[in-house]
């Protein structure tokens, strides 16, 4: 199924709460402006018999509503912050600059501002989003030459500072990787953030993106179910995860071939074979899931099994939502799982 709306009372509860749950997956239309907004929409909240809700925006321009000129319904919410474009373009354009307030407000923002904007959008400070694009370079550079190389590049005058960066996001120090080691870690470029992909020769173990908190808990839990070491650098099979994400974000093709290594519990791997069968544009509920397993009564275990999930996209956890249609929890960030699920509204209308 696409994705149900809920009752048309729970959308106008969360329009006049301006709830993010389901924006960018519910549009409102108000007949007495004739214009469709976002749920969350600054503008003055309409009456509840003026609102119509459509779960697409092809939707709203077919009833005849047109784009309101304030929450930007057909651009994703980010874009139309000017502020965040912009700075998002400054980054791209220099990833190894040293970001700080002062070149914030330099360029005529708040960095208060900034700093809720980002937390709001990316679940993470826009200073945040620097050092990781800094730490990503600096992981690649490590694969390549001495740990100096990689501090210098990734924008650390001090080794030690760029130890604890790098323990931090990856959860061991540079000089813990093993050269010759069976399981090789390197970062892909991706338009929502760098991942960290970890292959062996013939196959893909582990895909996250960089900045998930439990990463390093992943990496360590992937240690022990392999009982192998993790080097840096890259395999055949890490150019071929690249090569197909790269087709997915393009959207050219939802076809994920890269033979996994799934580690993880009887349970846990069929949970994440019924991932796999949703096809893109769709979504499920744990309790769905649990049914098509033949685990009705398992829902909550499947929600653990869907939270332990470390091959992102390609197991596709961020298909499954609540049974009310809401967003629920997820590891790489909400506002990731939202721009998943409207990247893929392409790929269903492909198909349908």
């Amino acid at each position: 199924m696409l994705f149900d709306l809920p009752s048309d009372d729970t959308l106008y509860t969360a329009l006049l709460a301006r709830d993010h749950a389901y924006d960018g997956r519910a549009y409102v239309g108000v007949s007495s402006t004739g214009v469709f907004c976002r749920l969350t929409c600054p503008a003055r909240k309409p009456k509840r018999e003026n609102c119509s809700f459509f779960n697409d925006v092809a939707a709203c321009i077919q009833a005849g509503f047109r784009p309101c000129k304030r929450c930007h319904p057909l651009t994703p919410q980010a874009d139309a912050d000017p502020a965040i474009s912009q700075l998002i373009g400054a980054l791209d354009a220099d990833p190894n600059h040293r970001w700080s307030e002062a070149d914030i407000t330099a360029r005529g923002f708040d960095p208060s501002t900034i700093r809720r904007s980002f937390k709001r959008n990316f679940g993470m400070t826009f200073l945040d989003m620097a050092r990781q694009r800094r730490l990503a370079h600096g992981f690649s550079t490590l694969g390549q030459g001495k740990v100096i190389d990689a501090q210098l590049d990734a924008g650390f005058d001090s080794p030690s500072a760029f130890r604890t960066a790098f323990a931090k996001l990856i959860g061991m120090a540079p000089g813990s990787f093993k050269p010759n080691a069976m399981l090789r870690a390197d970062h892909i470029a991706t338009p929502l953030g760098p991942m960290i992909a970890v292959c062996d020769k013939q196959a893909l173990h582990l895909l996250e993106f960089a900045d998930r908190k439990a990463l390093p808990k992943e990496l360590q839990r992937l240690r022990q179910h392999s009982k192998a070491s993790i080097g840096i650098g890259r395999f055949d099979t890490t150019d071929q995860t690249a090569a197909q994400l790269a087709d997915y974000f393009n959207g050219t093709s939802d076809q994920f071939t890269v033979p996994l290594v799934l580690h993880g519990t009887a349970f846990t791997r069929e949970v994440w074979q019924a991932l796999r069968k949703i096809p893109a544009g769709e979504t499920r509920s744990y309790s769905a899931i649990a049914r098509d397993i033949g685990a009705s009564q398992s829902p909550r275990a499947v929600a653990r099994a869907n939270g332990a999930n470390q091959i992102a996209l390609m197991i596709p956890c961020h298909r499954v939502i609540g049974a009310d249609g809401s967003l629920t929890g997820y590891g790489g960030g909400l506002w990731r799982k939202q721009r998943l699920i409207d990247i893929e509204k392409h790929y269903a209308r492909k198909t349908s």
